[in-house]
């Protein structure tokens, strides 16, 4: 294997992966405070609302990275235009984010669950209106666990673009699979693997040591 297919195998897993992580992230931050707000002990209960938004989370995480990708090729066909779903790094991008916005939201209305109630009902004694409420101390409070949260969803998308050989799309870990399964470089197979560990292990220890900097609970103990 060359530097020159490693390193293009590199920047397709990094572009798949932080590219749908972007897009999660526009879908599922809002979804996941909105399921939070409605919820029973939320800022704005909406039982109805929240069943709905919270039906919809379910059946989209419910649902195999792999049947997103068979599901979403007419979606793909359209967006990228028809033929593109195979071959293209950037077919993998809508069956990633579909496979984990609703994990994101999911994620993000737990870290938001784990502040003190006390804290907002303080906020609302001093005037504070549902926006300011959201923006000044819900995400602040929990910024150490939406953190965290993030380290684990990049995480778990780049663990996601090994189905990328599914359709041709490319990727390190769909060049691994290829070197080791065809027995043609068994060398370039694990070199393969090594960076995609490398990345993985920078983006989960990096999360976690942000995440405890500015935990304050952790500062306050």
């Amino acid at each position: 294997m060359t530097v020159e297919l490693l390193l293009h195998a590199t920047i397709e897993t990094l572009l798949m992966s932080f590219i749908s992580l972007l897009f999660a992230y526009l879908l599922g931050l809002p979804l996941g405070i909105l399921l939070n707000m409605t919820s029973k002990k939320g800022i704005r209960p909406n039982q109805t609302l929240n069943l709905i938004i919270g039906t919809i989370v379910n059946i989209l995480r419910s649902i195999p990275c792999l049947l997103l990708i068979i599901i979403l090729i007419p979606l793909t066909n359209i967006v990228f235009g028809r033929g593109s779903w195979s071959g293209n790094w950037y077919s993998m991008i809508i069956p990633l984010v579909v496979a984990s916005f609703a994990f994101v939201a999911r994620m993000v209305e737990q870290s938001l669950s784990e502040i003190d109630s006390s804290v907002i009902e303080a906020s609302r004694s001093l005037g504070a209106n549902d926006w300011q409420i959201i923006t000044k101390v819900l995400l602040p409070e929990a910024k150490s666990s939406l953190l965290s949260g993030l380290a684990v969803t990049t995480v778990s998308i780049i663990g996601y673009t090994s189905f990328a050989g599914y359709i041709a799309a490319g990727g390190l870990i769909v060049e691994a699979f290829n070197l080791g399964y065809y027995g043609t470089d068994q060398m370039g197979m694990w070199l393969c693997v090594f960076i995609v560990v490398i990345i993985v292990q920078i983006i989960q220890e990096g999360g976690l040591y942000f995440a405890k900097k500015i935990d304050k609970r952790r500062i306050l103990k």
